[in-house]
Parts: structure tokens; sequence; C-alpha cells
């Protein structure tokens, strides 16, 4: 069965996912489906959305309707796009580019991961309307140097990802066999030998055209190979980043930047104060603080704290209700991360093309159904709060 015949019977993103499960080694299906700890918050961030209900109105004329959004001056045909994902090239053949190349062709944002394998570089010349999300180097010398790779490489938008003070305590990961460095044992060469798909069709091809993966878009240079003692070292050293280092980075970048991570409307404020031009409320999929609150339960604050920019949000989206219900109370448009790499996993360009149009599917029909021509025309009225279910 080829790749594309299979998508017939993937009729939502949660068929990627059980699709993906199947065809991926289980140390990296379990670093991509994972969170942290007892997956309170990945429960919660799904939980949330069924608190609220959708009003519907009736015998309107929703044959013209467009869920077409406007995000720093540009216009994109659906309100969602990719969260960043790290080392989405280990689950599907130069996922990063697959998944920016099908962004660009349905015209939905993308935001390339700091923690690819791929050159930002060589993403961004295939599609230039990519976002770039920088982990901050822990040296403070080794931040200037970054930004300014970003800016010559030509991405227009940046995201700084600033939930990461210290690494997560990912159980999960010890439990199915993940870690970085990537480490050869009896245990990772079987998970490749019986996913012969994913050995041939990504790895081996990898290796053999690419070379070994590397970090790429951690520093100015090149960063540590997956296979490296010194990953640890390179991601988990910044306790030490404050404020003052996002306001060098705001007098150094001349395009819109964005915070990513946010939760407290405190820091929603701070945000403003520092001259962000829109902020992304996330708890980071649920990978990083377990028990931290789902972002759509505080988006209204955090509305109240940051107004004049673009308030987008990510964690726990998977239908185009979720989507409709975040606009609704007053997301400017939502961000995905692990359903889009299931969908490069399963059935690489193809699948991703499918899986943004089952949700550009999906949130035009819950348009039509309420009634409802425009996204501006969602508000809180389109929402019953019904609170938490049992």
């Amino acid at each position: 069965m080829t790749q594309v015949s299979a998508l017939v019977k993937i009729l939502s993103l949660a068929d990627f996912e059980r699709e993906a499960e199947k065809r991926l080694p289980r140390p990296i299906f379990g670093y991509v489906a994972g969170a942290c700890e007892d997956g309170q918050s990945l429960r919660a961030n799904r939980d949330v959305f069924a608190e609220y209900e959708l009003l519907t109105r009736i015998l309107v004329d929703i044959s013209k309707r467009s869920h077409q959004v406007e995000v720093f001056g540009k216009t994109y045909n659906a309100p969602f796009g990719m969260a960043p994902m790290g080392i989405t090239a280990m689950s599907a053949y130069r996922g990063d580019i697959v998944l920016a190349e099908a962004a660009a062709r349905a015209n939905v944002p993308m935001i390339m991961s700091g923690s690819s394998l791929i050159r930002m570089e060589e993403l961004v010349e295939r599609a230039p309307d990519a976002w770039f999300q920088a982990y901050l180097p822990g040296k403070t010398e080794q931040i200037a140097p970054l930004i300014d790779r970003v800016a010559a490489a030509g991405f227009k938008t940046l995201v700084i990802t600033v939930d990461t003070p210290s690494s997560a305590n990912r159980e999960n990961n010890v439990r199915t066999g993940f870690s970085t460095p990537l480490r050869p044992s009896v245990r990772l060469a079987w998970q490749g030998i019986t996913h012969p798909r994913w050995l041939f069709g990504t790895f081996l091809k990898t290796l053999a055209r690419h070379g070994m993966p590397h970090f790429e878009n951690s520093f100015a240079t090149r960063g540590a190979p997956i296979m490296s003692a010194n990953v640890m070292r390179d991601f988990s050293s910044r306790g030490h980043l404050h404020w003052d280092h996002v306001r060098a980075i705001r007098a150094q970048w001349k395009g819109p930047m964005v915070i990513k991570g946010i939760l407290h409307p405190a820091d929603a404020a701070l945000c403003k104060q520092y001259g962000m031009d829109g902020v992304i409320v996330s708890n980071h999929g649920a990978r990083q603080l377990d028990g931290a609150v789902a972002p759509l339960r505080v988006l209204p604050q955090i509305l109240d704290a940051f107004k004049d920019g673009p308030v987008m949000l990510d964690s726990g989206v998977r239908r185009g209700s979720d989507i409709v219900k975040a606009i609704a109370l007053g997301a400017r448009c939502v961000f995905l991360g692990r359903p889009f790499n299931y969908a490069a996993a399963v059935g690489g360009s193809a699948g991703v093309d499918h899986a943004i149009s089952l949700l550009e599917q999906e949130v035009s029909r819950n348009m039509a159904m309420m009634g409802v021509n425009t996204l501006k025309e969602l508000t809180p009225e389109y929402l019953v709060h019904v609170g938490r279910k049992d």
C-alpha cells in the first residue's frame, strides 16, 4: 500500500497518531508523544476544550465564509500553523523541510525549531515565510551571533521560547528508550530492525545522503551531533537567562518578535513592556512542568495583559472545534506540533497536506454550523462555559 492510498483511511488527526505509533520505533514515537512526569498537564490541555460548548445561529448565509487570518501583516489561509518541533528529521526524512514546504503550499504559518537537525538556511530558502524559534544559548556571548545568523538566513519573524530554564523530568523518554545523546544499544537496534520502513526510509537514508544528524541551529555555528555526550550540556544550562537578554535581542532584531511559553498575565505585561510584537500562550505541550496550567484556561487573562498585538496559543489543539473555541476566546491563531509530526512520519509531504486539509475542513464546517462568515465574528458570545467535566 502506498503512502497516498493509506491516507484514505485517515479521517482525523488522531488517526495519524495511531498510525505513527505503528510505524515509528518506540523510542522515537515515545519522544514525540510523551510529556513529563504523570501527564497531568497533557490531559488538562485536552480536557479544557471540553469545558466550552458552541452556540449556533441558524438561517445565516454562510456561502461566502472565509477562515483567513492576518498575523504581522501577512494574510494566511487558515488560523492554525505548525508549532516548532525538535528533531523532526528523526521521525520523517527531512521532516522540517517536509513541514515547511507543506505550510508554504497551504499558506499557513510554520515555526522552525531551534532544535532542528536541518540547517536553518536550507529551510528558509525553500519556505521564505517560515518563522524561526530560538532556544537561547546558555552562554550570553553566544546569543547575539545566533540572532545575527537567523537574520542573515532571511527569517522575518523570531520566536524566543522561554519556558525551558531547566531540563524537564521526562520519565517517559527513559521508559521508551529515548535519550539525548542517542546511545547505540541492542534495544535501539532491534527497534530499527522491526521498523524497516523507518530504518530505510528515514534513518539510513539520512545517514547515506547527509551524514550523522547534528543540532544545526543551536548556535551561530554547527552544534553537537545527535550521538554526542555534549548534547545535554548544550541544551540544559539556561537558568541564568532573564529579561535583560530579551531587551538586548529586541534591540538587535528588526522584525516581529514573539515570546513563546507565556502562562502568567504579569509575564504577558512584561512582554509588552519589553517591546514584543506578539506572544504564544503555551505550556510547551505539557513537556516541561507537569501540573502547569492549560493555556486555554488563562487565555482571557493574557489578553487583558497584552493588548495591541497577536496573542496566539498552542498545546492540546487537535480539532477544528478547538481552534474555533480558542479564537472565540480571543486567540489570533493557534499552533499544533505533534499531529503534523505524525502526519509527516506516516505520509511524508502528502500526509502533511492531508492533515492541513482535514483541519481546514473542520474549521470551515464548524463556522458554517455556527452561522459565522469570518473569524472576527467569533466572540465569547458563541461559547457556553460548562466548566470541568468529571
